[in-house]
């Protein structure tokens, strides 16, 4: 199966703002952004798949800092 990269980059909340995730392409075009935990599918170009993927491998993700990740797509 072919891979894609795609940049990882959560935002830690403050208070009653809840803490962000920011998916980006290889060209850095945002596809995503949704509160941690509530993914939601933001682009139509995008098959379900990768947010599924996308939502697990997240949790490990540190706060503040952009992470490339590689999918099979």
């Amino acid at each position: 199966m072919p891979q894609k990269i795609f940049y990882v980059l959560k935002v830690k909340g403050i208070a009653k703002i809840p803490d962000y995730i920011q998916v980006r392409d290889e060209n850095f075009t945002l596809i995503g952004y949704f509160r941690a935990g509530r993914m939601e599918l933001n682009k139509p170009d995008v098959s379900k798949e990768i947010f599924v993927q996308l939502e697990k491998m997240t949790e490990n993700i540190p706060f503040g800092k952009i992470t490339p990740i590689t999918l099979e797509v």
